[in-house]
């Protein structure tokens, strides 16, 4: 049931719609206001009146009424009216709206339905026209007119009207005419044919809306006073009288004024001047006009203009123009001069640098062709003659040292000026108290100073630029003849982010005061760029840092101080601020071992510049500690040297670490060679192997023939054939040596003793010690000699070696072993340690060695 219900609702208000819209409401409602136009904030009241019977589909409901202001609901009362009607009233107590759509709506069953609109404006009323004004043209006589109008919030007609004054006009009837400007425009024609011309006319705008109108004030006027004429012909231009500041001037009104009483204006200036000069009051009919003042020999540019003689008459254009250049006069100008001298030549001449101000126009009388300077004034005509002739304001000349005047003066075609007396004056007076300069604007400096103690007749003031040189503008001087003044302007020459050097001379009457000197910018800025740094010196812990100053010409004004900046790669950032008079600076406490960035920052009172980064490495150690470090190094590599000198010199020293041992090979025996093998050398088989003490061969070269001296032995008939230079023996002993070899030595072991007669001693062939440097083999051969060999009773130990480097009990090596080696190892055998590795073959009669 409750879909159903809702079907039928919603089909019932389409069905409203559809017959609304399909003309159901066509004469229902009637929408009326007070007014559709009304003042912005005024009280707005409407009506809304509904026919029940002419709106179909409401008849059998009770209709009910609302409003709408555009989208905005309002509330309205409403009432039965007349003849079946339903009447709301609407009352709006403050419309502030431009414009805006009154809606009326019919509510039936929960819906609503526009029925009746009205739209409704709201705004002020027009605003007073004003600055009427009105100009006749003579080529077609008509008058144009034009104003001003305020701002209009509403639809408003603008209309130009005229007429004759109101006299007249009630006198004849006539009819106000004008005109009306196009799209709402501000001016307008009024033609010919409405106007009267040499009679007062009143002409005024109207402006018309629908809250009122609004005229403006009203001129009465003769179109024909303002009328604009067309410009005057300047026909010649001379000069009258000659040699006089006067000129003459003729021209010609147009044609279209010609028969008018004329006003007219002249006016001049030469290409220097920045304004005009005004000739007004040339009143009457064209005739010609003339005018003094002007200057000699310069050249002049006019123009006229015209209009009538009355108080809102327009002046023509400026007639075409005219040049005209005043004849020449002699200058008349006493030139302003300053000087500086130095002596040359040993004193006996002074060096003058003079230059002077150029003369003002009005007293040059014409274009100067040079100025001249001489060392006496001019005698009864007589030139004297000129040590500078020049076009420029300087002239450098030499003069004697007792010179104390020069003339001066300038010349054009006309003639020459009267002598300028220049006296060169000594610069001993006193100074200024004190001096300072302050900016005057970008391009002018103020110059302040403190009066010197004695009274000054004036000043001199100089300036230039610097680094320039001081003699590079002629024009950086000037001076103040009003010694009771304090400060100056100075504005040749002065450019904005340059340095200036400015110096200040007192005058007094017999002398020139010492020069005070200042600097100062007429403006400032950061500098162009920042110092270049250097690294001075650097350690493990600071870094001294060192930079050139900014050229003056790039600084851009004083600087005030700069900034030092480092950083290691940890990003651990510090500064210093460091005096604008230093240059150089050191950074302390840094870390051993790390990077650094540094850069400076220039800074002037108007801005900063920063320098290109500079990149440095602290060291490991200071150079203390390396010096310190070479020091220690030093004395340990003198003590060495010194202890290695001490163990060469000093014997008991040096056999403590290095024990001296006989060598045989390098010994007196090696050097014994008998007569006999002088001629054949003995063949000796290498050495095997080297050991400790590795013994090659011992050779028997001979014996005595038929004397035994150590008594018979069974080898002695095996050997009884050999011939008296006996075969040799040859044995190596070493670890490769069978043991049947040392059996065959064990056979006979006799007692050897040393003997009176001569005996043969043996060579021996072999290499060296064990770490000793291998050389070729040697061969010993024995000697005749009576030298004893061993001392008597002295037994052969039992084995060929070295007893010492084996480890042989000392016991053994003095005599104190075992009995049958008692009495043969002594002392002497000892200083000869390679003798007891010796093993000794051949005859019977001779001992053998035996290996203990």
């Amino acid at each position: 049931m409750g879909r159903r219900g809702a079907g039928t609702t919603l089909l019932q208000r389409l069905s409203l719609l559809l017959l609304l819209s399909l003309g159901g409401t066509h004469g229902c409602a009637s929408v009326a206001v007070g007014s559709p136009v009304v003042p912005l904030g005024s009280a707005v009241t409407a009506s809304c009146a509904v026919r029940s019977e002419l709106c179909r589909g409401l008849e059998r409901g009770k209709i009910r009424i609302a409003w709408m202001l555009d989208s905005e609901p309002m509330a309205g009362s409403q009432q039965q009216g007349p003849g079946g009607t339903e009447v709301s009233n609407l009352t709006v107590p403050h419309f502030n709206r431009s414009q805006a759509r009154l809606w009326c709506l019919v509510e039936w069953n929960g819906t609503r339905q526009r029925v009746g609109m009205a739209e409704i404006q709201a705004g002020y009323p027009p605003a007073k026209p004003s600055n009427l004004t009105c100009m006749l043209n003579l080529s077609d006589y008509g008058l144009t007119c034009q104003w001003e109008r305020g701002a209009d919030s509403l639809p408003t007609a603008v209309a130009l009207k005229c007429a004759t004054s109101r006299a007249q006009r009630e006198a004849a009837g006539e009819a106000v005419t004008g005109c009306t400007p196009h799209g709402g425009g501000r001016r307008c024609t009024v033609p010919r044919r409405l106007l009267q011309l040499y009679r007062k006319m009143d002409i005024w705008v109207s402006a018309r809306n629908a809250l009122g109108t609004a005229e403006s004030e009203r001129l009465c006027i003769d179109p024909m006073d303002v009328a604009k004429l067309d410009p005057p012909t300047l026909q010649s231009i001379r000069s009258v009288p000659y040699q006089t500041d006067c000129i003459s001037v003729a021209w010609e009104a147009a044609r279209t004024s010609a028969h008018m009483e004329l006003q007219c204006e002249l006016r001049y200036r030469s290409p220097e001047d920045l304004a005009w000069a005004l000739v007004p009051g040339i009143s009457g009919q064209a005739r010609p006009t003339q005018h003094c003042g002007f200057l000699f020999g310069t050249q002049y540019h006019f123009q006229m203009r015209c209009r009538r003689p009355s108080p809102g008459g327009y002046w023509s254009e400026w007639s075409p123009g005219r040049n005209f250049t005043t004849h020449e006069k002699a200058p008349t100008a006493r030139l302003d001069a300053w000087w500086s001298t130095r002596p040359t030549g040993a004193g006996q001449r002074v060096e003058v640098q003079l230059q002077w101000k150029a003369p003002p126009r009005r007293e040059a009388n014409g274009r100067l062709l040079g100025y001249r300077v001489a060392l006496s004034p001019r005698r009864r005509g007589r030139e004297p003659p000129a040590v500078c002739d020049t076009t420029d304001t300087r002239c450098n000349f030499s003069a004697p040292a007792g010179a104390r005047r020069v003339y001066l003066t300038a010349y054009n075609a006309a003639g020459e000026s009267a002598a300028t007396e220049v006296v060169l004056l000594e610069k001993t007076g006193q100074p200024l108290a004190g001096l300072q300069a302050v900016p005057g604007g970008e391009r002018s400096l103020w110059v302040h100073w403190e009066a010197p103690p004695a009274p000054a007749a004036g000043y001199i003031l100089e300036w230039h630029r610097t680094p320039s040189e001081p003699a590079s503008c002629s024009a950086c001087w000037q001076r103040e003849r009003d010694g009771g003044t304090t400060r100056a302007l100075i504005q040749d020459g002065i450019e904005p982010f340059q340095q200036y050097n400015i110096s200040v001379y007192p005058l007094y009457k017999d002398a020139v005061g010492v020069p005070v000197y200042t600097a100062a910018y007429s403006k400032q800025k950061a500098p162009s760029c920042a110092p270049k740094l250097h690294l001075k010196s650097i350690s493990k812990s600071h870094a001294e840092l060192c930079w050139e100053p900014i050229p003056v010409e790039m600084q851009n004004g004083f600087i005030t101080n700069y900034t030092i900046f480092w950083a290691n790669s940890t990003a651990d950032v510090s500064s210093a601020v460091v005096n604008s008079s230093l240059s150089s600076f050191v950074i302390w406490d840094l870390k051993p071992s790390t990077l650094y960035k540094v850069h400076i920052m220039a800074s002037t009172a108007a801005g900063s510049t920063n320098g290109t980064s500079l990149t440095l490495v602290t060291m490991v150690l200071d150079d203390i500690e390396i010096q310190f470090l070479f020091l220690t190094l030093g004395l340990i590599f003198v003590l060495l040297i010194l202890l290695m000198i001490c163990f060469q010199k000093n014997g008991r020293v040096k056999k403590q670490f290095w024990p001296s041992v006989p060598d045989p090979a390098n010994s007196s025996l090696g050097k014994w060679v008998p007569a006999e093998l002088q001629q054949e050398p003995l063949q000796i088989p290498g050495v095997r192997e080297p050991g400790l003490a590795t013994i090659s061969t011992v050779t028997v070269l001979e014996r005595v023939a038929g004397k035994q001296p150590w008594g018979k032995d069974p080898m002695a008939e095996t050997t009884s054939g050999f011939p008296d230079l006996s075969k040799s023996y040859v044995q190596q002993d070493g670890p490769g040596t069978p043991s049947s070899s040392r059996g065959t030595s064990e056979m006979s072991q006799r007692c050897y003793r040393n003997g009176g007669e001569a005996v043969q001693y043996a060579k021996v062939v072999g290499d060296g010690y064990k770490g000793q440097q291998h050389i070729p083999s040697r061969l010993y051969v024995r000697s005749s000699s009576t030298q004893p060999l061993l001392f008597d009773g002295t037994p052969s130990p039992k084995s060929y070696e070295n007893l010492w480097f084996q480890g042989v009990a000392p016991e053994r090596l003095y005599g104190q072993g075992s009995k049958e080696d008692k009495g043969f190892l002594e002392e002497p055998l000892i200083n000869f340690p390679l003798l007891q590795g010796l093993k000794i073959g051949g005859a019977e009669e001779l001992c053998d060695f035996q290996r203990l």
